[in-house]
This record gives structure tokens, C-alpha cells and sequence, in this order.
């Protein structure tokens, strides 16, 4: 619901135009378990006018079987509006609710306090100006407080509101408020420098939250709401780095290509040069097209159409700049890295990484540390498990742009996309082009991770030797799996030499002879394909090779 004017009964037009004017600003609450995000978000519409009456009127009545807070009408119920959220008085889902004042638009995100969801906390994050992050006065800061604001800090939100909530369930004691905001400033001593602001609130009461609280008269600062409409976020943009992801080219008659997508950073203008990377062809703008026409400037984060002056190859996931203002071209770079599901993060193993319009192949290579998020150590580690963040390298199978996350949030981002599963099981932001000097020999590890598989080698007699090896061959390699035959009769060498050398490099071996190895090798078996079927030794390689 918008802010209620006068313009709305006399002159629509101009009220309209008067929203479109107002700044944007997009937040999330978040935080511990049963802070508080939900009902604060819910005391936010409520005081500030903002909930029709059939909706005040629908929660007033669910409160009685679904509420939390006794006879109290529950306004977290507005946000919480899944059947399981209300059972269990949790958030599990990120919640939007959008709503104005005579100063600002806002669409805010309620997002999960549970361990378990830090996926869809990070996820609200990702696209917010301003993070209010809310604290039980009774417990202070707590794991998810602390992991919460090391990921909001990782995706660049400039400024943090820490609330610290339920004070009215300790007497509104200033010392608790003084305790609190000292614990997590000598928190956040190793964070990037951001805003932050303290508030001591009661979301349940509306202290502190619209209006200015009688109940804490030693706090003499705004109220949250003045903080949301006075925050100062139209500097946090970056006007200066013009980066241009295109999403899609569009053909519609002979006499008409152009290239759509939002602009990620910077101000592009008409006759401007500009390079379309990675394949370094230049040209300059033409026109800006929009739905309403053309521009002469576009910047941030507007959509547009971009026309060229010559007819070069662009093609979607490409990026137009400013010829004067590239960023470095490479296929491998340094990021943090929040892990999103229970399987393990698997250096060497290879994943879709996805990053603004572009969908690449690529792996982890190394995992130089991971941060404890209570002390902010860096801590070795050789996997990151489900909300673990780590520093890595990551290399993919092309080249593209290279733009740090603090230098544009839309090309210096990505996520990372099971390839079986297609689901996404991590989030990056790009901090730099990764050292070369750091490059390491390939090793069996990595290899096994990639091909996803073990080293093994079948060693097959019998008269029918060949033809069964070239049916285990076509099953694992119609299955995603690197083998390879080797027949003695077409070797001039030693073969279990070469199955070694083989085997170093990660394949599985299927070696075809008349007798016996004379040395026994790990990671092999011998069969009789007189007497053992395909099928049966190719179980058997499954089984000690343990293919995926």
C-alpha cells in the first residue's frame, strides 16, 4: 500500500508522477531465529498506515490459532504466509512486502533466521541497499547474527541497522543496549568499513520503531523510520565503471539489431566507444532505445536497447564497456564463497557457473581459506560444507571479463549450479584475478574429482576379452566416465607400465592380455571373460572405482 496523499482525490496524474519520483530503497531484516524480522516488519506497515482493514482484519483473526504473541494481534503474521511458517512461528521462505512514504518507495525482504535457510537469506541479500539486522536483547549476538553480517558485508550492502529488539522484555536497561553494540563492534573490527547504526527497539510494542519511544528516553536518536527515509544511498552506485551484460540481441526486421539488458554499472551515452569483450571488436553507440524511446544517457539500473554503428558479432553473455575502461580479461579469478547445500563443496570438480548473462563451465581449483564466523579467523580447509564461506580460486573453460564484486555488484557476482541436479549450491563474489604464480601441478585428487571417479584397472583373459572391453568402454563412456582399452597384442611395451601411467592420469583401465600381471597393483582385479559376463565386471568397476 502507498502513502496516502491528498493527490489521490484531486489530480492522479500528478500523484503518480510524484511515486515515480521517489527513491528506491530495498532491505531486508534478518538475523538469529525468533529475533523478531517478521513482527518488526509487521509494526513497520502497522504504525505507518500502511495495512487495509481487511487485512489487519484477516490476521487479527488467524492470530488466535496461528499467533505467538497471547492476545496481542501477531504482525508477523502479514510476512509469514506459508502454512509452515505459521505451524512453527518461523520464517523459511524470503518475504516482500512493498509500501512508501512521502519520502521514499521501499520494497523490503523478511528473510529466515534459521541455519538451514541461509541459502534464501543470502538470496534476499543479494539485490538490497540496506540490511536491519535484529538482536534479542535477552540473548545478544548470536552464530547467525555473526554469519548474517559477514554475508551481507560479502555482497557489498554499504549499510547496516542493528536493531536490537525485545526490549521490553529486559525493563528497556540501557547497560543490556551498551553490552550488545559493544560485542558486535568488536565484531566487525575486521569487516570492510560500512554505515552502521544502532537502535534499541520493541517491535512487539512499537517502541522506537515509527515513533520515537517514551519508554527509553536515553536513547535520543531517530526512530527506524526516519533512519530508512534519511539513509543516504544514492552515492553507493558506481556511475563511473560502464559495464553492459548483454541478455539478449534483438532481430526483429531486416533494419533493426539491437542488444537488451540492464545496465550493471556506469552511464552510457550516445556516440560513445565502447568494446564488446572478450572478443575486443569495437564500434560506437548509436542510439539508446526504451519502450518509451530514446535516450540520450542511460546509467544504472535502467533496462535498455543498445544499437551500434557497425555491424560486429555480439552475442548473448557478451559485455559491452567503454573503450577506455575495460576490466581484465582471464578464465580464472580469486572470489568468497558462501556454500548453499548439504553435499560438500569438491575442488576439482567441475560445475555451471553463472554469472550475469553468461553460463560457463567451471571448477573450484583451491580453497586458500575458510572464515570461522564467530572470531572471523582464516582457517584451512579442504571443503566447504553446507553455510561454510570461503576465499578460492576458480578457473573456467572460457575467458570472460573480470570485475570485482566492490567494483560492480552485476558482473562481479555469480552463482554456482549442480550439474546433474541443476540446483544452485553456491554464491560468489569475484575479488580479484587469481595469482599465477600460485598454479599448481594438476594432481590425482583434482582429476578424480572432475572425471568422478577412482583409478582402476580390469585386467581381462580369456578369448572374448576384447569385444567384452569394448562394451564395458561404451558403458562408461556413454555414462560420463574417462577409460581406456588396452590390447597387448597392439602394444609394443611393458602394458602394465602404461596402465600405470594411465592411471596417473585419472583413466580407468581396461587391459586386454593372455596372462596374468606379474605384479599385483592396487586398485585392479583380474577377470575371466570366459567365465565372467560384462555386466559382472563392469559392477565390479563401479563398486572400486566409485563412479558417480
Amino acid at each position: 500500500m502507498s502513502h496516502q496523499s491528498e493527490l489521490i482525490s484531486t489530480d492522479i496524474d500528478a500523484y503518480l508522477a510524484q511515486h515515480e519520483k521517489k527513491e528506491l530503497l530495498r532491505l531486508l531484516t534478518c538475523g538469529s531465529v525468533d529475533d523478531g524480522k517478521s513482527t518488526l516488519i509487521g509494526r513497520l506497515l502497522h504504525d505507518s498506515k500502511m495495512i487495509y482493514e481487511d487485512q489487519l482484519a484477516a490476521i487479527t483473526a488467524d492470530s488466535v490459532k496461528s499467533g505467538t504473541t497471547g492476545k496481542e494481534v501477531d504482525l508477523a503474521l502479514l510476512v509469514d504466509g506459508l502454512q509452515a511458517e505459521r505451524e512453527q512461528g518461523i520464517t523459511i521462505d524470503v518475504a516482500y512486502r512493498y509500501f512508501s512514504t512521502a519520502k521514499r518507495k521501499f520494497i523490503i525482504a523478511d528473510t529466515p533466521g534459521h541455519e538451514q535457510y541461509t541459502r534464501n537469506m543470502a538470496t534476499g541479500a543479494s539485490t538490497c541497499d540496506l540490511a536491519i539486522i535484529l538482536i534479542d536483547a535477552r540473548y545478544g549476538v548470536q552464530v547467525q547474527t555473526r554469519r548474517h553480517t559477514i554475508i551481507s558485508s560479502l555482497l557489498g550492502i554499504k549499510h547496516i541497522i542493528v536493531a536490537i529488539n525485545k526490549m521490553d522484555l529486559v525493563d528497556y536497561d540501557e547497560a543490556v543496549y551498551n553490552k550488545i553494540k559493544t560485542d558486535y563492534l568488536n565484531f566487525t573490527t575486521k569487516l570492510d568499513r560500512v554505515d552502521i547504526k544502532f537502535i534499541p527497539i520493541s517491535a512487539l510494542k512499537g517502541e522506537n520503531v515509527v515513533n520515537q519511544s517514551a519508554e527509553m528516553p536515553w536513547y535520543d536518536k531517530q526512530p527506524l523510520m526516519q533512519i530508512l527515509e534519511n539513509v543516504e544511498i544514492a552515492n553507493d552506485r558506481n556511475f563511473e565503471d560502464m559495464r553492459f551484460p548483454v541478455q539478449y540481441v534483438n532481430r526483429p526486421d531486416l533494419n533493426f539489431r539491437g542488444y537488451c539488458g540492464t545496465i550493471a554499472s556506469g552511464i552510457v551515452r550516445k556516440d560513445d566507444k565502447v568494446t564488446v569483450l572478450p572478443s575486443g571488436k569495437t564500434s560506437t553507440i548509436k542510439s539508446i532505445v526504451t519502450y518509451e524511446g530514446e535516450l540520450e544517457q542511460a546509467f544504472p539500473p535502467m533496462a535498455v536497447t543498445l544499437t551500434l554503428n557497425d555491424e560486429i558479432d555480439v552475442s548473448r553473455g557478451d559485455m559491452i564497456t567503454h573503450s577506455d575502461n575495460q576490466p581484465p580479461l582471464g578464465n580464472k579469478f580469486e572470489a568468497n564463497i558462501v556454500w548453499m547445500t548439504e553435499q560438500a563443496l569438491n575442488v576439482g570438480k567441475e560445475y555451471y557457473v553463472k554469472r550475469a548473462t553468461r553460463t560457463i563451465t567451471g571448477a573450484i581449483t583451491k580453497i586458500h581459506h575458510r572464515i570461522d564466523v564467530n572470531s572471523m579467523d582464516k582457517l584451512e580447509a579442504n571443503e566447504l560444507k553446507l553455510n561454510e564461506i570461503g576465499h578460492c580460486d576458480i578457473t573456467l573453460t572460457s575467458t570472460v571479463a573480470i570485475d570485482p564484486y566492490s567494483l560492480s555488484k552485476g558482473t562481479g557476482a555469480f552463482i554456482i549450479i549442480d550439474r546433474l541436479s541443476n540446483v544452485t549450491v553456491g554464491a560468489g563474489m569475484i575479488t580479484g584475478i587469481a595469482n599465477n604464480a600460485d598454479i599448481q601441478a594438476v594432481s590425482l585428487d583434482e582429476r578424480i574429482a572432475r572425471y568422478g571417479q577412482h583409478i582402476f584397472t580390469a585386467w581381462l583373459l580369456g578369448e572374448n576379452n576384447v569385444q567384452t572391453a569394448q562394451e564395458i568402454e561404451r558403458h562408461l563412456f556413454d555414462s560420463g566416465h574417462v577409460s581406456i582399452v588396452l590390447n597387448q597384442d597392439d602394444i609394443d611395451g611393458n602394458i602394465e607400465e602404461i596402465s600405470q601411467l594411465l592411471n596417473k592420469a585419472g583413466l580407468i583401465c581396461i587391459c586386454c592380455v593372455t596372462d596374468k600381471p606379474k605384479t599385483k597393483q592396487d586398485n585392479s582385479a583380474v577377470f575371466n571373460c570366459e567365465s565372467d559376463s560384462s555386466s559382472t565386471i563392469l559392477a565390479h568397476i563401479s563398486d572400486k572405482a566409485k563412479l558417480r
